[in-house]
């Protein structure tokens, strides 16, 4: 019984940080959501192009900034960096409600502000969730990952609600106003948490540089076939989705005729549709799996797209988004939780920004392309070919699976500390490991096969290079070698970036050879 109350929905609610986080987040959430309906309200009228221009702007940040922000956070503390992006970002929201409320809100300043707002949730989402399952422990991971995505959609259900009616009943500005105030929570949760489990750096390690640390997780994610798979389904998803949420005001406005309350509580069904979806969830996906459960988002989003398209009804378009928002969530945790249930704690941020790249960078670019298009070819041939979009993209589920197999990101223990003659330091290097194999000729083959995954997994823990050799005066003699760019990062393949999987990969290699491999570690002479 105890085993199964862990592994529930809420479980990550009784972590008394990841439950103060969480409902400050969803504050914070709520704030976004009726400043998004504010600002795409105040274009209502200078056309679909400039209205898209809102989730561009919101978006496309991510684009330039992902990745310097997703090695910030794997190189710097995390809560003190999101306690200065979320600073940054309430500084901005109140610039706006000023504006606001003074009457110099344009529409390229209101995208502007858009913008710098943008640019914080850029740098802020790898250290968040990368942050997140750190609070809670691994069996929780699932449920934290899913609660995640149920906190923005039932902001999703409420913000834009209020949103709209907040606009109907006391103007734009109020928007504004509120999403500044929404900050303070998350700011307080922030300020008063201390991370006490954090470890010491060991004394060999060296602090990790940005350049560094860039290519070293641009390798990991290169060289992690699970990885590259995971964004690519995403790609192949997100970009048609964004039709959604790039159009829809256009939809309520221009086809169905409502005004702000009406487009507020339209919208709201996405989310009201997200929250039931996250309830249903664990069963879909236990009778359909992971891939069928994805490929399933993608046709049931298609759908809502081509109901809302060709079916002009105001009862039939909140039932299409009702079903919109449980394809919404069961994409969103599938592809978030395949994700960071794999990822090794040293590269999650640089990891999960490479996924927020894809993800929100698809999300920009979509709703550019979908706004140009309705723009210059109609709405209903916007909608339309993002429902076709969504439907290829379901096709190919079946050859690019989420997960293969059981993965074990715990950091482990490599082969035994080597006993050296000189001191490296720990910037010395580049380092030359030369390991001796000795394999009997019935064993070959297989073997050959097993050190392509040994390549892969010192690829993704730091080799630059890497080869294997045969002897010919000795037929049954392999080596492997591969270069390490310097003596810190070398020791960092021996401890906190090897994990379960590295280990599975390796202890299959050794079981074909006979004896112990010999392993030897050279320093570049500079002459």
């Amino acid at each position: 019984m105890r085993a199964k109350q862990t592994a529930s929905a809420w479980s990550p609610l009784r972590q008394p940080v990841f439950r103060a986080l969480w409902l400050a987040q969803f504050g914070s959430n709520v704030g976004s959501w009726m400043q998004t309906v504010g600002a795409q309200w105040l274009l209502i009228g200078h056309g679909a192009a400039l209205l898209s221009l809102v989730q561009v702007a919101a978006g496309l940040p991510v684009l330039i900034l992902a990745l310097p922000a997703g090695v910030l956070a794997d190189l710097v503390d995390r809560r003190r960096l999101l306690l200065a992006v979320q600073g940054g970002m309430a500084a901005v929201a109140v610039v706006l409600a000023g504006l606001a409320f003074a009457g110099h809100l344009g529409p390229w300043t209101l995208l502007a502000l858009t913008l710098l707002i943008g640019c914080g949730n850029a740098v802020n989402g790898p250290a968040w969730q990368a942050l997140q399952p750190t609070l809670v422990p691994r069996e929780q991971l699932r449920p934290a990952s899913a609660l995640g995505a149920v906190n923005q959609n039932v902001a999703r259900a409420i913000g834009p609600a209020l949103g709209g009616l907040l606009v109907a009943a006391a103007g734009v500005e109020w928007t504004f106003a509120l999403n500044a105030v929404s900050f303070a929570g998350i700011l307080l949760v922030l300020a008063r948490w201390r991370d006490t489990r954090g470890a010491a750096p060991r004394s060999e390690q060296e602090r990790e540089q940005a350049l560094a640390a860039l290519r070293a997780g641009t390798r990991y994610v290169r060289n992690s076939p699970r990885v590259r798979r995971i964004l690519l389904r995403a790609s192949l998803f997100v970009p048609g989705a964004a039709a959604l949420w790039a159009l829809i005001p256009l939809t309520a406005h221009e086809t169905l005729g409502l005004g702000s309350a009406g487009y507020g509580l339209l919208l709201g069904a996405v989310g009201i549709g997200a929250v039931g979806g996250a309830w249903v969830l664990p069963r879909v996906a236990g009778r359909l799996g992971n891939d069928r459960t994805l490929a399933l988002s993608g046709v049931m989003f298609a759908a809502a797209l081509l109901a809302v398209d060709f079916v002009a009804v105001t009862a039939v378009a909140w039932l299409a988004l009702l079903a919109a928002g449980v394809a919404w969530i069961w994409a969103l945790s599938t592809l978030n939780a395949a994700l960071q249930l794999g990822l090794p704690s040293w590269v999650r941020a640089r990891a999960v920004a490479f996924y927020l790249l894809v993800f929100q960078g698809g999300m920009a670019i979509g709703a550019f392309v979908w706004g140009q298009l309705a723009q210059w070819a109609g709405l209903s041939t916007a909608l339309a070919a993002a429902a076709g979009l969504l439907l290829a993209g379901a096709i190919p589920s079946r050859w690019l699976p989420l997960r293969e197999r059981s993965v074990a990101p715990t950091a482990g223990e490599a082969w035994p500390e080597p006993v050296l003659v000189l001191e490296p330091a720990p910037r010395d290097g580049p380092v030359l490991v030369i390991v001796e194999y000795l394999v009997p000729e019935p064993n070959v083959e297989e073997f050959d096969r097993v050190m392509a995954r040994v390549e892969s997994s010192r690829r993704r823990t730091g080799a630059t290079s890497w080869s294997i050799y045969r002897d010919a005066a000795r037929s049954d003699r392999f080596l492997e070698t591969f270069t390490v760019r310097s003596w810190s990062e070398h020791m960092a393949q021996h401890h906190e970036r090897y994990t379960g999987i590295d280990r599975e990969f390796e202890a299959a290699a050794r079981a074909l050879v006979e004896g112990q491999p010999m392993v030897t570690h050279a320093f570049m002479r500079r002459l």
